[in-house]
């Protein structure tokens, strides 16, 4: 392996090229119209980051986010007293029975709604489909 140095004696400099200025005073010929100066709007700076950079940026939204989530979570909805029970009956639905038939059935006069909503927070159902031989969970009715 070979190295190589430079040092004050080795390192030549070119000669620097002085042109000489026109006079002033000198006859120019006849200019040509200046160009119309083009008006370029300045380039954006651009930001470009380095898979470093990004990993930093991802840690930090994340770290941000949960941050967040702690903070505005911190506060519980749920209390260390115990829901009052809702006197319920078991009905078995039969073939063709539909979820508002059951409730209009149980439900005072104008309340199937709200009947039907209560069926189904009861027993946790996400649709109104039912299925034959399922039980229902209903509340009882006066």
């Amino acid at each position: 392996m070979s190295s190589m140095t430079l040092s004050p004696d080795t390192y030549v400099a070119r000669p620097r090229v002085v042109r000489p200025r026109p006079a002033s005073d000198a006859v120019r010929p006849a200019a040509r119209p200046a160009p119309r100066a083009v008006v370029r709007p300045e380039p954006r700076a651009e930001v470009v980051l380095t898979r470093r950079g990004r990993f930093v940026v991802f840690v930090a939204a994340l770290l941000l986010v949960l941050g967040a989530a702690l903070f505005l979570g911190a506060t519980s909805v749920a209390t260390n007293d115990a829901g009052t029970d809702q006197p319920t009956e078991a009905v078995m639905v039969g073939e063709g029975d539909t979820l508002w038939a059951i409730a209009s059935d149980l439900a005072p006069d104008g309340e199937v709604r709200e009947m039907v909503a209560t069926i189904k927070e009861l027993n946790a159902l996400d649709s109104a489909m039912l299925v034959a031989g399922q039980t229902l969970y209903v509340p009882v009715s006066d």
